[in-house]
């Protein structure tokens, strides 16, 4: 009973923050999901990651073996879906891509946030950061057919990651009311970032939901598997297995509909995607916590 009531505290916040964006596009009140992410991913979201890095009492080292951990496990994620991929005939411009890669920043950074607190949001960012670098790069090459790396280091993400990697080598802090103006700007981008999820999914058409619903089990899978051996073969400890297993596994983020979109792939099979997995998440991430907090 305890075990249930920690795991719905965790998850509560994050789904009725996601089903409030729901219901207001459903109401037909204006939501700029462009604007919106823009935002987030240009002040907010850089601010948090800077923030979280600064401030972090993990050892640095800590955060090293993390690092390392990810890049395996996208590795092992990467093999694993080519193989399911080929051996399925798919379209490998449509599905690889969100199928490697997970809503770690919209779902990711609330849930490690409120399932190990600012320990866990460190190790989250980490992570994070892992995968927004290779979304820029092996990501975009993947939908797109061509992309340079030189691009990712154009991203705030990108460069908020390795200013707060630096600050954090070095022990230093930036002053206190900037600290706190940073700090503040960074605590909007989790709810915005929750609310602009649910009214993306609201506005999605899914097709192929019969394959959606196969291939979005077959990535939870996949991905639990690979983050969970690769952590244990290195020996991270306790919360950063479970940050790495939590952000590994999320479901397919709403900007693979986007990029699909932009780059000529079938937009609405991951459209099916995204919206299958998110909700498939309501009862694997309350499943996967029970079993890591």
């Amino acid at each position: 009973m305890n075990l249930a009531l920690t795991v719905l505290e965790i998850t509560a916040p994050v789904f009725l923050l996601a089903c409030i964006g729901f219901v207001w596009v459903k109401l037909g009140f204006e939501y700029r999901v462009a604007f919106v992410t823009r935002l987030a991913m240009t002040i907010s979201v850089p601010c948090l990651i800077f923030v979280a890095l600064m401030e972090t009492q993990i050892p640095p080292a800590a955060l090293t073996a993390l690092s390392l951990a990810s890049v395996l496990a996208y590795g092992a994620v990467t093999l694993l879906v080519w193989i399911l991929v080929v051996a399925l005939k798919l379209n490998k411009q449509t599905f690889m891509a969100p199928l490697i890669m997970g809503n770690t920043g919209n779902l990711g950074l609330p849930l490690a946030l409120f399932a190990f607190g600012d320990v866990g949001l460190g190790y989250a960012v980490v992570v994070f950061a892992i995968m927004a670098i290779y979304s820029f790069t092996i990501g975009i090459y993947m939908v797109s057919g061509g992309g340079s790396p030189a691009k990712m280091f154009k991203e705030p993400v990108v460069a908020a990651t390795l200013l707060g990697a630096l600050f954090l080598w070095q022990g230093w802090q930036t002053p206190t009311f900037l600290t706190n103006a940073l700090r503040l700007t960074g605590d909007m981008a989790i709810p915005m970032m929750l609310i602009t999820l649910g009214v993306a999914v609201a506005r999605l058409t899914p097709a192929r939901l019969p394959l959606a619903i196969g291939l979005a089990v077959a990535k939870q899978v996949i991905c639990i598997g690979s983050a969970a051996g690769i952590g244990i073969w290195l020996q991270l400890e306790p919360v950063a297995l479970a940050v790495l297993i939590l952000q590994v596994s999320t479901p397919v983020a709403v900007t693979s509909y986007l990029l699909a979109e932009k780059y000529g792939a079938d937009a609405q099979s991951v459209a099916g995607l995204v919206v299958v997995s998110t909700v498939l998440s309501l009862i694997t991430i309350p499943l996967t916590l029970a079993f890591l907090v």
